[in-house]
């Protein structure tokens, strides 16, 4: 039995009993512990800054060039708070329901209320920053909506939020680095994690420029190293995302929980060629404004200018009136495939939909909607060449967040003690469809102001306990485990690169394991991928040494890629109802809802790795609300 360590009394209580009796480590005392965080995202960064300021010695590792290279940096719409400023009925309360609701009912009611209490706490640290919010005539902060919601409780920065949240703590690491307090290893890929007498120690890095690989031993790690939707090749992230990290955790003993909830966004730049890498996202702030809409005949090639209002279908307005364009991204980004699927598709490849401001731009005028979103437009122009003032932009689903990840409970600790997991490398937060502009939110607060108190209360555990070093045995068999996949792959003699096998997992678990699964898929994938391992194993070249090689940081990539990918295939294989972003085809309403089975489901799957080519072990973490009744999730 797992133990999410949820502590106890009312939910609007939990996380202030928790801290009043949090064990504490005296200031002393700190400067003889070490941690690793590894990744310098939001939540890497913050979390490493915040640690290195109680006066605790930071290790930090990122793969880019720059620890503001992050892919937080990407985000685009918002971060939430319940801070009503708005003065329509926001509160901490409304929020956690709606983050409770819109990921189905799949996650912990107190970790969720934690998120939402905490959120109100971040705009007031990131404007302290510099966070330059956008800002009303009157100089309060501007707030506007997002998918799943019907308040106004998205703060924003034009349409660079992440960006410029990144470089508050940035801000914040860098000051910490000059201080002496955190040491910054920028182009590091952390290869294995270091267990010793069942807790996290250490990291097994590669110096990605000389191809070195390097111990580093600590008292606690982090792994804040992000999502794993490039598992799916085309997706909005960039290309050097990858899941190593916690996979490379998962098979030390830490468990990966709900792996197959998927986030696909609805409102990302569709694919218009064989050989693209990635795919463009365009904030779900636009949805505020513009209306989506598909010609109601199929196959329809005129100029959506000319296409009248009678033959265009407002299908997300007609099927959910009461969100509209802002019902929530799984279920936006269905309806969105079943118009294309349908034949009602539009652009070059008949994949895509209309995002319109027409409507907007005459109701607020030009001024104003270049004022909300010019840097979104400009944006899309640059890559498409169409002025989005005076034509439909368009727009399709796209892989996007991870609502999976390392299991973690509510001090954010894996099953690993010592190893700790934040931001979107967890599963914690969202359940089953995460709502737009809590990303950001998770993992600031996870950074900022969750792991200041849960990982000192680990640590003060292990003030007594033998100080080791990277001589211990167990860095000489996690180095030898690298060092012998390295040297696989440096020494195998196919003929097919990375990137094909990066391709072929990636069309396959969209196809199979995408926006809709069936059980007959989901066995044809599992197939699949038994017979795409065998070749990646006989088939793949790596050219190049073992120095400076982007080929062979690749193939360790995909090949946990492809061991991800089946244990995806087996947790949606295993869970027979529709909830969220996992939509089984044999479980809807005759209208095309998902069909949630609370009775045998409404628990996370929490998977324990079993050994290669062995099955998993599913372990049930059950959820039980006391705070909010299981309901049909409809935003009709």
């Amino acid at each position: 039995m797992i133990d999410s360590k949820i502590p106890e009394g009312p939910l609007a209580e939990k996380w202030n009993n928790y801290k009043a009796k949090a064990k504490l480590v005296n200031p002393a005392n700190r400067k003889k512990l070490n941690i690793i965080v590894v990744g310098t995202g939001l939540a890497g960064a913050s979390c490493a800054a915040s640690l290195a300021e109680q006066g605790y010695n930071i290790q930090s590792f990122c793969f880019q060039d720059s620890a503001r290279r992050a892919h937080s940096v990407a985000a685009q719409g918002g971060v939430n708070a319940a801070k009503n400023y708005k003065n329509d009925g926001d509160s901490t309360y409304r929020m956690f329901y709606d983050t409770i609701k819109g990921g189905d009912f799949r996650s912990r009611e107190a970790n969720v209320y934690r998120l939402a209490e905490c959120s109100a706490a971040l705009i007031d640290h990131a404007v302290v920053q510099g966070v330059p919010f956008a800002r009303e005539y009157a100089g309060y902060l501007n707030n506007r909506s997002f998918g799943g919601v019907q308040v106004s409780r998205t703060f924003y920065a034009r349409g660079q939020t992440g960006q410029q949240l990144l470089l508050g703590a940035y801000q914040g690491l860098l000051r910490q680095v000059s201080l002496g307090k955190v040491a910054l290893h920028t182009r590091h890929e952390m290869l294995e994690l270091v267990v010793i007498d069942g807790k996290a120690k250490g990291i097994i890095a590669r110096n990605l420029e000389t191809g070195a690989l390097e111990r580093h031993v600590a008292d606690a790690v982090v792994l804040a190293s992000g999502g794993y939707g490039k598992v799916y090749y085309l997706s909005t992230l960039a290309m050097g995302c990858n899941s190593s990290a916690i996979w490379r955790a998962h098979k030390k003993g830490a468990y990966m929980a709900g792996v197959s909830w998927i986030q696909f966004h609805p409102t990302s730049l569709p694919q218009h060629g064989a050989n693209q890498s990635k795919l463009t996202l365009m904030s779900e702030s636009l949805r505020n404004d513009g209306r989506i809409w598909v010609p109601k005949k199929a196959a329809d090639d005129r100029n959506p200018n000319t296409i009248p209002e009678d033959e265009r279908d407002y299908y997300l307005e007609r099927k959910y009136p009461s969100f509209g364009n802002l019902a929530p991204r799984d279920i936006s980004s269905r309806a969105a495939k079943e118009q294309i699927d349908a034949g009602h598709g539009v652009g070059p490849m008949k994949n895509a939909i209309y995002l319109d401001f027409s409507a907007a731009i005459k109701a607020q005028g030009k001024d104003i909607i270049q004022s909300k979103y010019s840097n979104l437009f400009a944006m899309y122009e640059k890559i498409t060449g169409i002025n989005a003032y005076k034509e439909p932009m368009l727009i399709s689903p796209s892989a996007h967040f991870t609502m999976g990840g390392l299991w973690v409970d509510y001090e954010l600790m894996t099953t690993i003690p010592g190893l700790f997991a934040l931001g979107e490398a967890n599963f914690a937060d969202h359940g089953a469809n995460r709502l737009g502009a809590n990303s950001l939110l998770q993992a600031c607060v996870d950074g900022y102001f969750i792991a200041p108190y849960t990982i000192p209360n680990y640590l003060a555990g292990e003030l007594n306990t033998p100080k080791l070093d990277i001589s211990h045995p167990a860095f000489d068999e996690a180095e030898k485990s690298v060092r012998d996949q390295l040297d696989k792959f440096l020494n195998s003699k196919g003929t097919l690169s990375t990137d094909y096998f990066h391709k072929k997992i990636g069309r396959l678990l969209y196809e199979k394991c995408g926006l809709s699964r069936s059980k007959e898929k989901l066995e044809e994938a599992l197939n699949e991928i038994k017979l795409l391992k065998a070749s990646f194993e006989k088939d793949l070249l790596i050219t190049g040494d073992d120095t400076l090689n982007s080929e062979l940081e690749k193939a360790g990539r995909i090949a946990d890629y492809i061991e991800l990918a089946e244990l995806m295939c087996h947790d949606a294989l295993q869970r027979e109802e529709s909830c969220g972003a996992h939509f089984r085809e044999e479980y809807q309403t005759a209208d095309g809802e998902a069909v949630r089975n609370d009775a045998d489901f409404c628990y996370v799957s929490a998977w324990e790795w079993k050994g290669k080519d062995q099955q998993p072990e599913l372990h049930k973490e059950p959820l039980v609300f006391e705070s909010v009744e299981l309901a049909v999730r409809s935003y009709k």
